[in-house]
């Protein structure tokens, strides 16, 4: 199949060159035309404007976005549809709010162009190991689109979940749950590591956990790596961005009255951890100066 692909990122770049290794022809444009060019030379067709890509492409026009969500998103989405006729065809692969992506599909709609929204999860890795696909839209439509999951996905890695919005608020919630299973892993760790008469390697325990315990993971091996490039994580500053959906998924959960704790706690932890000095933690501390003596550290 032909598609165009917008959006040539970590995680996009890599998208195109499966694509391409599965024989599909790939459209693909940047902002960067240093980034086209090197879709190009892994053998994509280089575009240089939306409009480049979709004259391009033949009916119907498939058009997979992997830019960021929000207004990048809107904005691309509004210009390539002004260029889209009846029965042509926009996949949204960023991690769109899935609200956002019920009302586009909706506008869309209204001139019969169909809207997917495909939540995509495998990092840098996905090259290698596959996309896993969480797809929400019409069935009709994703079944004609499925020589291009199949070709993302490891084999089982891709699943039509649900209508417009389903796919996002999977992956959202996946996310949601990401943030709770990082946490918990850096906690644990976080003790073990604080234990210092042991000496523990963490590296050793991170790779013993994934043989036949409970806690085993992709997690664990990605641990086991990080630990083996740096024991200690000095190179690394405990600043942990959080790029929406985990804020999404604890605001959802509270708008259906579910009970999210853990999701919700590690959200605040990322929080946290911007926080060179916690102003809340000298107040604890001040606290507990003046109630019950306790010593305080003084800064220098």
């Amino acid at each position: 199949m032909r598609i165009g692909f917008i959006g040539l990122g970590k995680m996009g770049m890599n998208m195109v060159e499966r694509l391409l290794n599965s024989g599909h022809e790939v459209v693909a444009y940047a902002r960067t035309q240093d980034t086209v060019k090197t879709a190009e030379e892994k053998g994509a067709i280089g575009a240089k404007s939306l409009q480049d890509v979709l004259s391009k492409l033949k009916k119907p026009k498939i058009i997979w976005l992997m830019v960021p969500a929000g207004d990048a998103t809107e904005e691309t989405i509004n210009i390539t549809a002004s260029f889209l006729e009846e029965g042509d065809i926009v996949i949204d692969g960023g991690n769109s709010f899935y609200k956002d992506s019920i009302r586009r599909a909706g506008a869309l709609a209204k001139r019969k162009i169909s809207f997917i929204d495909a939540g995509t999860s495998g990092g840098i890795w996905g090259l290698k190991l596959g996309y896993c696909l969480m797809i929400g839209g019409d069935k009709d439509v994703f079944r004609s689109l499925e020589p291009i999951f199949r070709s993302l996905a490891p084999e089982n890695g891709y699943a039509h979940v649900g209508p417009n919005g389903a796919g996002h608020f999977v992956k959202m919630v996946h996310n949601g749950i990401e943030y709770a299973l990082l946490q918990g892993y850096a906690e644990g760790f976080e003790i073990l590591h604080s234990k210092k008469e042991f000496n523990l390697d963490l590296q050793n325990i991170a790779g013993l956990w994934n043989q036949g315990s409970v806690i085993r993971s992709w997690l664990l091996e990605l641990a086991e790596n990080a630990f083996k490039n740096d024991p200690s994580l000095s190179s690394i500053k405990g600043f942990v961005e959080d790029s929406g959906e985990g804020r999404w998924t604890v605001a959802e959960a509270i708008e259906q009255d579910v009970p999210a704790p853990v999701i919700t706690l590690s959200l605040l932890e990322r929080l946290r951890s911007r926080q060179d000095e916690s102003f809340s933690a000298r107040v604890i501390a001040a606290l507990r100066n003046e109630f019950g003596g306790h010593g305080v550290k003084k800064v220098d």
